[in-house]
């Protein structure tokens, strides 16, 4: 995902839906761009620290 949204804290493993998810409750028009992998310079972005990050890829 752009924007690194594989190093933010809201970006998590879903176990039912088996991916990666965004948890922040984005409106259709952020979904959507979300989605179509053009969600940078986003809003809720907040780093997440490494061990937390490396603990989600476990």
């Amino acid at each position: 995902m752009s924007g690194g949204c594989e190093y933010c804290v809201n970006y998590e493993y879903d176990e039912e839906w088996e991916c990666y998810t965004c948890v922040q409750d984005l409106d259709e028009d952020e979904m959507a761009r979300f989605l179509r992998d053009d969600f940078s310079d986003c809003p809720y972005f907040r780093m997440g620290d490494e061990y937390q990050i490396v603990k989600k890829q476990m």
